[in-house]
């Protein structure tokens, strides 16, 4: 299954789009004043990955910009991509703010993560996932077996992707001690991490209460790396309502080195009794 994703392809996109702009030393401003059926803040939802981009829209920016036409036809290749739904767009059971994350899965290398409360969702079991939407006792059944079934579908489409996404995750004691579902589903659930670990691009660890302190415990977040060079690495931070971005260097480092911190004094999954 080939890596898409349109949330991806506008991201990509509207960022080689600014460094156009920004090569030509135009403003947004001066942009929109140049007639071409573009305002300034429409410039800025292209710009930022937020709407589908038309061909006629990129080829008139890149004339604008003095793009060569081997630049103008590569980037109108990516303008149509921006409106081509993936199967995460059409469920109403997934908040838009996620869908923006899951556009991201599906075309990052490596996912490290980590977690001291909860087993990841691409990780975890029907009968787990089950037990989590449950506790939130903010839907209806039907909504819960939606919302399982497409955690499901997820965990089988980010499984079978090419290239292979690479997955290291880390996980707090915590979150192989709490009974989610009862003792019988924890039990099933550490089994499948077990299984998991198996695989060659999976890295599964746990970080024993032993550790006591340790640098991860302001909370749960995600660092996405991507092969493309102009895609910047993000990570992720997911709250009850939304979820937070963070693109700049600085803030991808100091969390690349708190995970490092964490991954060193975990132990792999496969060795947690």
């Amino acid at each position: 299954m080939p890596v898409t994703g349109q949330r991806v392809v506008r991201r990509t996109l509207g960022r080689r789009l600014t460094l156009l702009r920004a090569a030509s030393g135009k403003s947004r401003r001066e942009v929109a004043e140049e007639r071409l059926g573009i305002s300034e803040p429409t410039l800025h939802r292209i710009e930022t990955g937020k709407v589908p981009v038309t061909v006629a829209n990129v080829r008139a920016l890149c004339w604008l910009y003095g793009a060569d036409e081997s630049v103008t036809g590569a980037l109108a290749e990516l303008a149509l991509g921006t409106s081509q739904e993936e199967w995460w767009d059409a469920s109403p059971a997934i908040p838009d703010w996620f869908k923006l994350y899951v556009g991201l899965e599906a075309s990052a290398s490596q996912i490290c993560s980590y977690d001291g409360e909860v087993v990841p969702g691409e990780l975890q079991t029907e009968q787990y996932a089950r037990a989590v939407f449950a506790a939130e006792q903010s839907t209806t059944s039907e909504t819960a077996d939606r919302q399982v079934k497409l955690r499901i579908q997820r965990q089988k489409t980010l499984f079978s992707r090419s290239p292979e996404l690479r997955l290291v995750t880390v996980l707090g004691e915590g979150a192989l001690t709490r009974p989610v579902g009862g003792e019988a589903v924890l039990k099933a659930q550490i089994e499948h991490l077990r299984q998991l670990a198996r695989r060659d691009d999976i890295e599964i660890k746990v970080l024993p209460w032993s550790v006591g302190a340790h640098a991860a415990m302001a909370g749960a977040f995600r660092i996405l790396d991507f092969d493309d060079p102009d895609d910047p690495d993000v990570v992720y931070l997911e709250s009850h309502v939304g979820a937070l971005y963070l693109e700049e260097p600085a803030e991808v480092n100091e969390y690349r080195r708190i995970f490092e911190l964490i991954r060193k004094d975990a132990i792999p999954v496969e060795e947690y009794r």
